[in-house]
């Protein structure tokens, strides 16, 4: 009886830990946008704003760049969650349902691209990205973000869809249908929930990506919002003159979209993510 009592308040001493770990840098980014510029700095540090304002906030939304770079985040975002979508969705239909030599092989290749972290291959994609003439374009973040989204989602799909039991696919075939009407007719519709659970981490890891938002562009009608966050504090020289409060407030509103389509699509994440688990 004690022992249970003692491992369940454990757990829940972990379970807090945890969220107060991972909600306390949104909380008090939160909290710092409402603040008035001179308390973000005060003696002692407030907790709660003693006078909450929309200065920051509104100082944000009257800033075209960051608008333009909004603007900006949403198209580079959109284009790579469909290129993902589409091409791996494709990629996925024939590793999974075809069998053919050398399949492994190619899967695991897919799983490989995830290994490279982004700096390693910066280089390489700069000199492609010139070579394109796509340097300081939005096209050029659509086409280097594709090499850390589209291997997750052609993993993930071909799990899900090698979870279809084959008899949808064969009785379809008795009918007369071919391979890519099996595809667009049955194998996309029942693959819904990954393509859920795919295309939205695509869209939040190209909203999020700076790395190749910083090498890839330079002008401000060209760059994205954590960029356009980043360069607030560009022209500055001391910590104290940074525009903190704006920071915060460009934070949250970059940080709530991606809030709202999480805990709209949760339930659709949750089947995409354990589709595949087990099979039967």
């Amino acid at each position: 009886m004690v022992l249970g009592v003692l491992r369940r308040l454990a757990l829940a001493v972990l379970v807090l830990a945890f969220l107060l770990f991972t909600v306390f840098p949104l909380l008090w980014a939160l909290l710092s946008s409402i603040k008035p510029s001179e308390e973000l700095f005060s003696t002692p540090v407030r907790f709660w704003p003693a006078r909450p304002t929309l200065e920051h906030y509104r100082g944000v939304l009257s800033n075209g760049d960051f608008l333009t770079a909004a603007l900006n985040s949403v198209i580079v975002a959109a284009s790579v969650t469909a290129a993902s979508i589409g091409i791996g969705a494709l990629a996925a239909f024939a590793l999974g349902r075809f069998k053919f030599r050398g399949r492994s092989v190619v899967l695991y290749a897919v799983l490989a691209m995830t290994l490279f972290p982004q700096i390693a291959v910066l280089g390489a994609l700069f000199q492609l990205v010139n070579a394109l003439g796509l340097f300081n374009q939005l096209p050029a973040l659509t086409l280097t973000y594709l090499i850390f989204t589209l291997p997750f989602t052609v993993w993930v799909l071909t799990g899900f869809l090698e979870a279809v039991p084959v008899e949808v696919e064969e009785a379809a075939y008795i009918d007369g249908a071919t391979p890519l009407q099996v595809f667009v007719k049955i194998m996309l519709p029942l693959s819904v929930p990954g393509m859920v659970t795919t295309g939205l981490l695509a869209f939040i890891a190209a909203w999020n990506e700076l790395l190749f938002a910083l090498s890839f562009t330079q002008t401000p009608d060209k760059r994205t919002v954590t960029y356009a966050i980043m360069s607030f504090s560009a022209t500055t020289s001391s910590a104290y003159e940074v525009p903190w409060g704006q920071m915060m407030a460009a934070s949250v509103l970059v940080t709530a979209p991606l809030l709202v389509l999480a805990l709209v699509f949760q339930r659709r994440i949750l089947a995409g993510l354990t589709a595949g688990a087990v099979k039967g």
